[in-house]
C-alpha cells in the first residue's frame, strides 16, 4: 500500500520549491526571448560580418549540453578577476543568478532558429501590399510581419518551452533548490527514491500540462478566423436542360 501520509509530506516539501521553479523558468524566457529577437536581427542581416557573430552562438550554444554550460559558468565565470570587477558579479556570485544566466543563452540560440524560421515563412507578397497602400517599415512589422512570425514559430516554441521546465531541474546541480534540488534532499535523509520522484515528476506534467494549454490558446487567439464558404460558392452548377 502506498504510504499517503509520506507522500502528502513529500508534495507539501515540494510544492514550498515550485516558486523557485517558476521564476528560474519565468526569468529564462523572458531574457531568452528578448537575445533571441536581439540574435535573429543580427543573423538575417545580409552583411556577413554581422550575421557573423549570431551564427557562431547559435552554433556554440546548440552544439554543448547545457550541463557543460551551465557548470562553466558558475564555476568557471568565478575565477577571472574581470568578471569579479564588473557590475555583472552580484549576480554571477549567486547560484540562481548563473541558473537563469545559463538557461537563458541555451534557450535563447534555439528560439532564435524557430523566429528565424517563422520569419522566413511570411509571404513576401503580403509585405509587398502592404508597403503598396503606404505603410511604414514599422507599421510592417508591427502588423504584418510580427504577427504571422509569432502565428508560425509558436508551435515550434510550445516544445521549446516544455524543454525549459525541464531544464530547470539542472540548476539543483548547482546548489539551487528547486523542485528537484528539493527532492533530492529529501531522498538524501530517507533513501525513498521512488515515493519521492514521483511527486517531482507530477509537478512537472501539471506544470507542462498548464503551459501547453497557455501557448494552445494563445495560437488560436493569434489564428484568424476562417471564413465561412458563401451561400454562392456552395451552391452546385446548375444542371443543363434537357432541351438543349
Amino acid at each position: 500500500m502506498p504510504d499517503f501520509a509520506f507522500l502528502a509530506y513529500v508534495m507539501g516539501r515540494l510544492l514550498t520549491a515550485l516558486p523557485t521553479t517558476l521564476a528560474l523558468f519565468s526569468l529564462s524566457l523572458i531574457c531568452g526571448v528578448i537575445l533571441a529577437v536581439l540574435v535573429v536581427a543580427l543573423r538575417v542581416n545580409r552583411r556577413p560580418w554581422v550575421s557573423l557573430p549570431a551564427r557562431a552562438y547559435i552554433a556554440l550554444f546548440r552544439g554543448t549540453p547545457l550541463l557543460v554550460q551551465m557548470f562553466l559558468i558558475y564555476y568557471g565565470l568565478g575565477q577571472l578577476s574581470v568578471i569579479r570587477d564588473s557590475f555583472a558579479w552580484p549576480l554571477l556570485r549567486s547560484p540562481f543568478g548563473c541558473a537563469v544566466l545559463s538557461l537563458a543563452l541555451c534557450t535563447a540560440a534555439y528560439t532564435a532558429e524557430i523566429i528565424r524560421g517563422g520569419l522566413l515563412a511570411v509571404p513576401r507578397g503580403q509585405i509587398e501590399a502592404a508597403m503598396a497602400v503606404g505603410m511604414t517599415r514599422w507599421q510592417v512589422l508591427r502588423t504584418v510581419i510580427a504577427p504571422i512570425t509569432l502565428r508560425q514559430a509558436l508551435p515550434a516554441y510550445s516544445t521549446e518551452a516544455i524543454l525549459l521546465v525541464k531544464s530547470t531541474a539542472l540548476a539543483s546541480l548547482v546548489t539551487v533548490w528547486d523542485v528537484t534540488g528539493v527532492a533530492q534532499q529529501i531522498i538524501q535523509r530517507t533513501y525513498r527514491t521512488m515515493e519521492v520522484f514521483v511527486c517531482a515528476a507530477a509537478i512537472y506534467l501539471v506544470l507542462n500540462f498548464l503551459l501547453v494549454r497557455i501557448l494552445a490558446w494563445l495560437e488560436r487567439l493569434l489564428t484568424p478566423p476562417r471564413r465561412a464558404p458563401s451561400a454562392q460558392a456552395a451552391t452546385p452548377l446548375a444542371q443543363p436542360s434537357a432541351d438543349l
